[in-house]
């Protein structure tokens, strides 16, 4: 790495861009982690096939809103870059903008040591010793994979994006197979047997009316659409912004075909009751049930290389959201160096370092997957909320907009995007929310270090009332976790 390689905003592109393939594979690659092969089980647990269809379509329906958010954005603000972090600094100012992208990459990086430890405790299903993904063992090899990432993204961003590609296609297949076997094995009469939930008892509780089963399976589609903005976070490497739209709708529409057929299919396979009781992996349980052991030893290794790849896709995003901004003096500039083969390496660094610091962390406190995907996915939810309110200032403004067409309907997508993203926000709940506020505390002076270095204003009056409302949040977060009643991890 040298400073020469450092670049700036204005600079041109030396190397030819991301086009939709890669551009849809990172989506597709982020979004298709561990999520759809634990969603046999966990959609049984809160809702029949009824209720189930009703919270697809308003889930469906609300990311698809913010899908469009993304595609729109980048073909009408096609200077922004950075997805989630440039909309927010666009909007709502610098200080903004560096909270989103914060909040992203801790996201990411605890996202991914949350990767790694399901990846061993799968694992685990195969050598004794690594059950759990939280043993010395475990960490171990979670930290030779993690490293290993790291070399090959150090390789160059285009090399790791290439790989990125190979992998998601090697992790789609094993999710096809199971499709495949699904409905041919699909039993309509088990399918449509309580159709609405009425009679199903679950560890001997009903699992309540329609609306209270439609909220319950939503809470947890909340998480299986993290990495949708995947496209637009390397807005700036793309070939083209048509190119970032289209892989942003591509790449979603794609996930969420497997996601439906994954759920409503394994209703017909086993009674609701029994597949609520299948052991995570679900999917595993449900195939080996259909076609025996090799069934679950089969998608068990799909689950495997689905978390590789799933990681390699979210280190790749880790390190951009971080680049950007040092472009832009809201972080460090040395944060945006890159090595001779284009890789930001300071980036790559700090992040990878902070995970294994984290994985070290989950060795001596023995985290669990879901209390660190619950933490990632909680610090991503304000990102998407400031993108979908940007599209709508745009819209209400009229900004871009040379005549009225199309205004309305951005309008229209715009209020139904933010609607759903504050919903997503409440979904996480307000421990999380507390909890993100500390992040954004303790990060806050990398933001003041590369605005002092750069000469530039601290905040202006906005900015300075919500810094203050931050401390005081994180205030009160730090208060209840000293209580007891507020953990991170």
């Amino acid at each position: 790495m040298s400073t020469r390689d450092l670049l700036t905003p204005t600079e041109p592109r030396t190397r030819a861009g991301l086009g939709v393939a890669a551009l849809t594979a990172l989506v597709v690659g982020s979004m298709i982690g561990s999520g759809i092969f634990a969603l046999p089980s966990q959609m049984a647990v809160n809702a029949a096939p009824g209720p189930l269809l009703i919270g697809w379509l308003i889930t469906g329906a609300g990311m698809l809103m913010l899908a469009l958010v993304f595609q729109t954005l980048a073909r009408r603000k096609p200077d922004v870059d950075g997805g989630v972090y440039g909309y927010a600094r666009a909007g709502f100012g610098n200080y903004i903008g560096f909270t989103s992208a914060f909040g992203y990459w801790v996201s990411a990086w605890i996202g991914n040591v949350a990767y790694l430890v399901l990846l061993f405790s799968t694992v685990g299903y195969f050598l004794p010793g690594f059950e759990g993904g939280a043993t010395v063992p475990a960490i171990i090899g979670a930290s030779v994979v993690l490293w290993t990432v790291h070399l090959l993204i150090l390789r160059g961003v285009h090399t790791a994006a290439f790989v990125n590609v190979v992998v998601t296609i090697a992790k789609v297949v094993p999710i096809l197979v199971f499709i495949a076997i699904a409905a041919v094995g699909f039993q309509a009469g088990l399918f449509a047997a309580d159709f609405w939930g009425q009679q199903t008892l679950i560890d001997g509780a009903p699992l309540g009316d329609t609306m209270t089963q439609v909220r319950n399976m939503m809470l947890v589609t909340v998480w299986v659409f993290i990495g949708i903005e995947g496209a637009a976070i390397y807005s700036r490497r793309a070939a083209t912004r048509r190119a970032v739209g289209a892989a942003t709708v591509f790449g979603f529409v794609s996930v969420l075909v497997l996601l439906l057929l994954v759920s409503l299919l394994s209703y017909g396979l086993m009674a609701q009751a029994e597949l609520a009781g299948v052991p995570d992996p679900s999917m595993a349980g449900v195939l080996q049930n259909e076609v025996g052991y090799w069934g679950a030893v089969f998608i068990s290794l799909g689950l495997i290389v689905s978390l590789l790849g799933a990681l390699l896709a979210w280190v790749l995003l880790s390190v951009e959201i971080l680049r950007l901004p040092a472009l832009e003096n809201v972080m460090p500039r040395a944060l945006a160096a890159e090595n001779t083969h284009g890789a930001p390496a300071n980036a790559l660094w700090l992040t990878n370092l902070c995970a294994q610091a984290l994985l070290l962390w989950t060795l001596v406190n023995e985290s669990t997957y879901l209390s660190l995907i619950l933490l990632a996915s909680s610090l991503i939810l304000l990102p998407y909320l400031w993108s979908a309110a940007y599209q709508l200032l745009l819209a209400a403004r009229g900004e871009t907009y040379k005549s009225s067409n199309g205004r309305t309907r951005d309008l229209i997508v715009g209020a139904i995007a933010v609607a759903y993203a504050v919903w997503l926000v409440y979904a996480g709940g307000w421990e999380y929310l507390l909890t993100a506020s500390v992040f954004y505390l303790a990060g806050t002076p990398l933001y003041l270090w590369a605005r002092r270095k750069n000469r530039l204003p601290f905040f202006t009056a906005p900015e300075r009332v919500i810094v203050v409302g931050v401390a005081l949040v994180a205030a009160v977060a730090v208060a209840v976790m000293t209580t007891g009643n507020l953990t991170v991890l």
